[in-house]
């Protein structure tokens, strides 16, 4: 399961299409705990919420918004609650190491939007999270075949790279 961390906006359309459906089971397993994948690592960040099912479902809404806007069509209905009361903080540290991962796959499967993006160093978090100074999540399962980012970014920083 990969819940990307980055703005639906510099997804490909396998990336985009994948984490719509894998949207969709964290929110089947966290509105019906026990289900298969309840204790996946990165369902933490929705479960610790006030409201994990409208965490979940304003997740799910930013990914809705990008296919229509690319005018696919995605089931906006299957969305079950949303309105969440916080925004999810996202490390620095891990939306680097989620855009590496997510660039290396790019540059594989969609030259083009490799090429559009490769040179971005920090891309803009999704709209559910709010990056703050931090390393790569304790829960991320790091690649042994992904190269590491060498120095965290500050939110600063980041703001600065994004524009």
């Amino acid at each position: 399961m990969r819940l990307w961390s980055m703005h639906p906006r510099y997804f490909d359309r396998q990336a985009l299409t994948a984490c719509w459906r894998e949207g969709l089971l964290a929110q089947a397993v966290i509105t019906e705990p026990g289900r298969g994948y309840s204790h996946h690592p990165q369902l933490r960040r929705f479960q610790h919420t006030d409201d994990p099912r409208a965490a979940i479902g304003d997740y799910l809404s930013a990914i809705v918004d990008e296919a229509d806007a690319r005018g696919y069509h995605f089931a906006r209905e299957k969305i079950r609650v949303t309105g969440a009361a916080e925004r999810l903080t996202l490390n620095g540290g891990q939306l680097v190491y989620e855009w590496a991962h997510l660039r290396s796959k790019l540059q594989l499967r969609s030259p083009d939007a490799w090429a559009h993006w490769h040179t971005l160093t920090f891309p803009d978090p999704h709209p559910s999270f709010v990056v703050i100074d931090g390393p790569i999540a304790d829960w991320e399962k790091i690649a042994p075949a992904t190269n590491q980012p060498s120095e965290q970014r500050t939110t600063s920083e980041s703001e600065d790279s994004s524009r």
